[in-house]
């Protein structure tokens, strides 16, 4: 039997491995479209799933096909079938939840889904439009443990003033991500994550979390957009990595900050978190603005972030300047419910809600414009600081005067305190 040479066998080796080699080259030249398929075993699981949504829903496949559930070979059962609470339904040969629910993300994302719970997007969300309709008494107790006061309240009065259509088409819209459901969870993830992409990337876009915070009483996006945080974003959009692990996410991936990277992300070390408030120090949505219970701890935890580019003096000189406007607000608005409360004492207004001009006035006040005023500050948008929010106030605050002197005029003429239905501007 003749011998094989050494060089033979080396020959044959290094050919090999230069097959291969240039095989994985040539696979990494591929488009994603054609490498980021799903696995066979995943095809096996969804392709009854596939086979009809493909024609009657297609988009939502293709999504799937491309997001990071895909990839680690998640199934459409492991997350459309019911769980304890759900109500199931019959669906060609499967039975799946009738609808899903944070529970069902909760499966393999339990932290994350404990840390929402404990936010104010949970419980508070959907109580500051609609009470405690809907909550189970455990949903209640768990929201009242962590935001004391903020669940066992009335309907908002503006939702009651303007109806079930309104409410259910607008204001729940943004607050049904901490809608109570019958399973005990809160809400859905799909709000920010969308239902079948699962996006990472999706949640880190300021445009998701502008779909909510936006306008007259919580303009986040405008005032983001207007500061040198969102022109950094829209400048260098194309350098981020939305797409990054969050527990390796580092400034090359973020080098200028979204409302995640400082609300959330676990920017270098940090800690991430799905309690968008942890990091907050005021309750700066209220009308008269107080120190959170846990104010310090999350004043610290944002510098952390804000220390990732800024120098510590910079940092510390802008909370300054911040609590200044956050002071002067807090005395403005003050001074305006001063005004209408003395008119109650006096017997001129009752106490029902937006039952004369003038309330109105004093709601517009605080929840227009110092909302944005104290947003403003604390986010970088001279502009909101200033025309959207103390002019303002001092135009409101005017005109809150003039009509209290109308008031008192009428009462000292004998026409009595003002009625609701009272047409009397």
């Amino acid at each position: 039997m003749p011998s094989v040479s050494f060089k033979s066998v080396f020959i044959a080796v290094l050919l090999g491995t230069a097959i291969i080699v240039a095989a994985l080259l040539v696979n990494s030249r591929r488009p994603s479209v054609e490498t980021a398929q799903p696995s066979a075993d995943l095809v096996r699981a969804t392709g009854k799933c596939a086979e009809c949504h493909a024609r009657e829903t297609s988009a939502v496949v293709h999504q799937f096909e491309r997001s990071r559930h895909a990839a680690r070979g998640v199934n459409c059962l492991d997350c459309h079938k019911p769980l304890e609470g759900q109500q199931p339904m019959e669906h060609r040969g499967f039975t799946l939840a009738r609808s899903l629910t944070a529970k069902n993300c909760a499966q393999c994302h339990a932290t994350e889904y404990e840390q929402f719970e404990r936010s104010r997007h949970a419980a508070p969300s959907w109580a500051a439009v609609r009470g405690t309709q809907g909550f189970s008494p455990e949903q209640i107790e768990l929201g009242e443990r962590f935001h004391p006061g903020w669940i066992k309240r009335p309907p908002h009065p503006v939702g009651v003033l303007e109806g079930e259509v309104a409410t259910s088409s607008g204001c729940d819209a943004c607050h049904d991500i901490g809608k109570p459901n019958a399973d005990g969870s809160f809400g859905t993830c799909t709000e920010c994550h969308a239902r079948h992409s699962t996006s990472v990337a999706l949640a880190r876009e300021p445009r998701t979390c502008g779909q909510c915070h936006m306008g007259p009483d919580h303009s986040q996006i405008e005032i983001f957009e207007e500061s040198k945080h969102g022109v950094l974003f829209t400048a260098q959009r194309e350098h981020f990595n939305l797409n990054a692990n969050p527990k390796q996410l580092t400034t090359v991936d973020m080098p200028a900050p979204t409302c995640s990277t400082c609300h959330m992300s676990g920017l270098e070390g940090l800690k991430v978190t799905h309690n968008p408030g942890e990091r907050l120090a005021w309750y700066l949505f209220a009308p008269v603005s107080t120190r959170r219970p846990e104010g310090n701890s999350g004043e610290q935890q944002m510098k952390e972030v804000c220390l990732k580019c800024h120098a510590h003096t910079q940092v510390e000189n802008f909370y300054t300047a911040a609590e200044k406007v956050l002071q002067n607000t807090n005395e403005r608005v003050k001074g305006a419910q001063d005004v209408v409360a003395a008119l109650r004492k006096e017997g001129l207004l009752d106490d029902a809600p937006f039952n004369h001009p003038i309330k109105f006035v004093e709601f517009d006040l605080w929840h227009y414009f110092g909302r944005t005023a104290k947003h403003g500050a604390f986010m970088g948008g001279a502009d909101f600081v200033q025309w959207h929010g103390n002019y303002e106030l001092a135009r409101l605050r005017n005109e809150l005067d003039s009509m209290a002197e109308e008031l008192r005029a009428k009462g000292k003429g004998g026409s009595g305190p003002v009625t609701p239905g009272d047409a009397r501007p």
